[in-house]
């Protein structure tokens, strides 16, 4: 029995430690600090710290205002439970800028600015991701959606004559 409890309380406290992980990555990403967080739900900046640190834990009624606040889904703070316990990151300082790309845009006045400059990431993005995808064909032997090689004497796209 004791086992048992003592299982159950170890899981119960890397919940914990996820729920204030999402819960300072969502704030982050908002470019919000601890303080406009608290300021926002109306408690101390040294209870979001404790939040954050999993060193208390988020009532449920607490952590629907956080979300509302941070304008996610409560959802959000426990996705990957059970399959990883980690919170998918690339390396601290692509983390890093990202923030600061973030915050940054925020600071940006002109909707109009924001949304070309939001159309440029959007571009940007997706020329990377065909490059990738091209270059991952040419690896692979795909040219235009074809093999280069010929299988049975014949190559593959073509028709029967």
């Amino acid at each position: 029995m004791d086992n048992f409890r003592f299982k159950g309380a170890r899981h119960a406290a890397r919940i914990d430690q996820q729920v204030g992980e999402r819960i300072r990555k969502r704030r982050t990403l908002l470019g919000y600090t601890q303080e406009q967080l608290a300021e926002a739900l109306d408690i101390s900046y040294q209870q979001i710290q404790k939040y954050e640190t999993g060193a208390n834990r988020v009532s449920a009624g607490r952590l629907y205002q956080i979300a509302q606040r941070l304008e996610t889904p409560v959802s959000f703070f426990f996705d990957g439970l059970g399959i990883d316990y980690e919170i998918e990151e690339s390396n601290g300082n692509s983390n890093r800028s990202t923030i600061d790309l973030v915050r940054n845009f925020n600071l940006i006045g002109d909707a109009g600015v924001r949304m070309s400059l939001a159309g440029l990431v959007k571009s940007l993005a997706q020329s990377q991701d065909a490059q990738t995808v091209d270059r991952n064909d040419r690896e692979n032997g795909l040219e235009n959606g074809h093999s280069m090689q010929p299988e049975n004497g014949r190559a593959q796209g073509g028709e029967d004559h």
